[in-house]
């Protein structure tokens, strides 16, 4: 059984998600409304993933200093600032001073982005898997809270487009810090805090973490980018925010629900095998999208797109835990996060741009080649690890 600790860290995490998915619901739209030209309408979104992408370093080996429980109430912190200067920024419709704000809430999604770790520290022996499905589980609630709360609030808010979003997200940290409060969570021992870490060159001869590094960061950059750039498809389509916003919930719910089986199926089947699984399903919402623009295809390929998220997220995480010591995990740790949300920045930011130079079906299918070189590069490296075994 998993204890207490664990379902809190799967209750903040569902809290937090419901605010990445309400700013993905409305923040590549407020882009477009706000911002000086089409191609910059996803650079809010991009300034979220730059935020966590720089503080995933820093807030890994600020947990080795300062314990995770303080690390976290400055993620949300940081999070309220973030809110509350995107209500002002909307208020102004000043693009860059919203950009700044996305940048402020990227940095407190990529601390809660150690809440899996946090899960594992704190679960049974033996459950870290499972512990790591609970937090992602945690987003099914999301998928529920997250665009409907922009939907929700907008009556309150009649002046401003999209404010009432933003009212919403600063309830959610607020929330997210009363809980990291009271939770309680495990101490770092003296190995993880006064141990010797092994060096990057030595870490990454490992070909476990170069599978878990290259599937996680490819797994997400595509899931990011299509993601991102749906939202301004759906829109140029002709269709409405409210049909926008059950697309992106259903997408969320396939991220999230089956994050409640991914564990077990890890570890039935294997973390390689739920990763290729994962991989072909990223290529399924890949090939649909080339079929059809109604909404049951964007439908159908986003849902395809986050259930193939959640396999190689999931999997590639679980494959990450079993590459460090403790005096490697901050550091092990920070640079997977680095990567993987580094790549995630990157997509978010070409999101926009090739929407608006390639369109919809060849944004698309530039994503192939990623999802192949992600597929092949596992199979050779969990290959070599089972033969070393």
């Amino acid at each position: 059984m998993l204890n207490i600790t664990v379902w809190g860290l799967a209750l903040g995490q569902a809290l937090l998600i419901t605010g990445n998915i309400l700013l993905v619901s409305v923040t590549a739209l407020i882009g477009l409304k706000i911002s000086p030209s089409f191609g910059l309408a996803t650079l809010p979104v991009a300034a979220q993933f730059i935020g966590l992408m720089g503080v995933t370093l820093p807030a890994a080996l600020l947990v080795r200093l300062l314990g995770r429980k303080q690390v976290f109430l400055m993620g949300n912190l940081i999070g309220l600032g973030g809110a509350a200067l995107a209500y002002y920024a909307l208020q102004l419709s000043h693009f860059w001073l919203f950009s700044m704000a996305t940048f402020l809430l990227g940095i407190a999604i990529g601390v809660g982005q150690q809440y899996r770790f946090a899960a594992v520290e704190n679960s049974p022996a033996g459950k870290a898997p499972q512990a790591i499905s609970l937090i992602m589980g945690g987003g099914v609630l999301a998928a529920i809270l997250g665009p409907n709360l922009a939907i929700w609030s907008k009556p309150f808010f009649p002046d401003v487009e999209y404010m009432g979003a933003f009212a919403a997200l600063l309830l959610l940290y607020a929330l997210t810090t009363l809980l990291m409060l009271f939770l309680p969570l495990k101490k770092a021992s003296l190995e993880e805090q006064h141990g010797t870490p092994r060096s990057y060159k030595t870490l990454l001869r490992q070909p476990a973490l170069i599978a878990a590094i290259t599937s996680g960061a490819i797994g997400y950059g595509v899931m990011v980018l299509i993601m991102t750039a749906t939202p301004l498809a759906m829109q140029g389509c002709g269709f409405g925010f409210a049909s926008t916003a059950s697309v992106i919930q259903w997408h969320v719910l396939g991220m999230f629900a089956p994050s409640f089986i991914t564990g077990s199926l890890i570890k039935k089947f294997g973390t390689r095998n739920i990763i290729q699984v994962g991989c072909l399903l990223l290529i399924g919402c890949i090939l649909l999208n080339q079929f059809g623009i109604t909404y049951w295809h964007f439908w159908t390929a986003l849902v395809l797109l986050g259930i193939g998220w959640n396999f190689t997220f999931i999997a590639a995480t679980s494959l990450l835990t079993q590459t460090y010591q403790p005096a490697d995990k901050a550091k092990t740790q920070g640079l997977n996060d680095l990567l993987v949300f580094g790549g995630s920045a990157c997509a978010s930011m070409l999101a926009g741009y090739w929407q608006a130079a390639f369109g919809w079906d060849v944004l698309n299918l530039l994503m192939l080649p990623a999802v192949v070189i992600a597929m092949i590069t596992v199979h050779y490296c969990c290959g070599r690890l089972q033969n070393a075994s």
